[in-house]
């Protein structure tokens, strides 16, 4: 009688194994970094909400079906690196690499070396992509946003004289700038005031504020993350010092920072991709669902999250991608789609990459009553 019950105990556990043989066979799995505490969390809890909604419902539809995990990096290289191995040894196939450029920076190199295809939602650093065949950006590059920047305010005559204030310890912000002010030159713009800050240094910009203010400065521009920004609105106003501020992607999120009086955001213009108000029916529907699952209107991150997803999984059914396929072979059958591909999300129509570099419009967009308003 023991052994006809240990039989069929060995019987029931050798389906079970082969069962999940099977299920991990029939998903691909696809991983992802992002700094899902510490402050820039926002950042990294937007993509993985996103990318999670688009795999829900992709898996719905009944075909192909996927797998999500992301690892959280803490918005640092070296935990990115732990992450990414992490991922690895459970399997992924696809990435979209990691949320933040400093960690981009580094987990694109294990992308190039394990040969595993990536694409980031809003790592911006040109350094993510150079001398990578197999890693693609999803956000525009951080010197597309510098030289975007300095066209829109001088071909819409937001003021003659302009102040930046620019992070000197950060790729992304630094990258931004170098390119807007040679786009500046270029155009004719006058920046009376170029000042600066560092980590350690970022937490009292009456300096950076005074000299804008006492040369003139008409707007401000901001190549930076949401948190200092949020300190710099909240210092210029006890000021008394009322310029316009312009933008770019990592502004996004403000609005939804806890402890910020989203007022002092009032008039900020920005360059995104996105714009949660649009009419568009793919775009609103993406908006009630993040809004009904997560409590809020999605930033850009969250944008881009969601239309990484959707670009990966349509350029591997065209690649005619299989689970059981490695993540070499997947690698490779990218690398060549890519090459021709096409997509239409929600953060751009025809989108295509040359590069790494993805090729879409960017939005000029208001900040008006506590939302986004489209400028253009």
């Amino acid at each position: 009688m023991n052994k006809k019950l240990f039989s069929v105990v060995l019987a029931v556990l050798m389906m079970a194994v082969c069962v999940s043989g099977v299920m991990a066979q029939d998903t691909i799995k696809i991983g992802g970094t992002g700094p899902l505490t510490g402050g820039a969390a926002i950042y990294g809890n937007a993509v993985a909400n996103a990318a999670a909604i688009a795999i829900d419902e992709i898996n719905a539809l009944g075909g192909q079906q996927y797998e999500l995990r992301y690892e959280d990096d803490a918005h640092d290289a070296e935990k990115a690196v732990n992450a990414f191995n992490a991922l690895l040894d459970w399997g992924m196939q696809v990435s979209m690499s990691s949320v933040t450029s400093k960690p981009a920076e580094a987990t694109s190199e294990l992308n190039m070396e394990e040969r595993v295809f990536g694409m980031t939602p809003s790592a911006s650093s040109t350094a993510v992509i150079e001398g990578k065949d197999n890693v693609l950006q999803m956000c525009f590059t951080d010197p597309n946003q510098g030289s975007a920047s300095a066209a829109y305010i001088a071909n819409n005559d937001l003021a003659d004289k302009v102040a930046v204030i620019w992070k000197n310890d950060d790729v992304y912000s630094k990258g931004i700038y170098d390119t807007f002010m040679a786009e500046a030159e270029e155009l004719g713009l006058e920046v009376v005031s170029d000042t600066t800050f560092s980590d350690g240094n970022d937490t009292d910009f009456s300096v950076q504020i005074a000299d804008a203010q006492e040369k003139g400065a008409e707007l401000v521009f901001l190549p930076m993350y949401y948190t200092p920004a949020s300190l710099i609105l909240a210092q210029a106003d006890a000021a008394g010092y009322d310029p316009i501020f312009f933008g770019v992607d990592g502004m996004d999120g403000i609005l939804t920072m806890e402890g910020f009086d989203a007022s002092l955001a009032e008039g900020v213009i920005l360059l995104t991709p996105f714009n949660a108000d649009s009419e568009d029916e793919k775009t609103a529907a993406f908006v009630a669902k993040y809004l009904e699952l997560y409590g809020e209107i999605p930033n850009q991150f969250a944008a881009d999250g969601y239309d990484v997803v959707y670009a990966l999984v349509g350029a591997m059914e065209e690649a005619g991608v299989t689970a059981d396929m490695s993540a070499e072979e997947i690698n490779d059958a990218l690398i060549e789609t890519f090459e021709t591909f096409t997509f239409d999300g929600v953060t751009g129509e025809n989108m295509t990459w040359s590069d790494g570099a993805v090729n879409k419009d960017p939005k000029g967009m208001i900040i008006q009553d506590g939302a986004y308003v489209g400028l253009d």
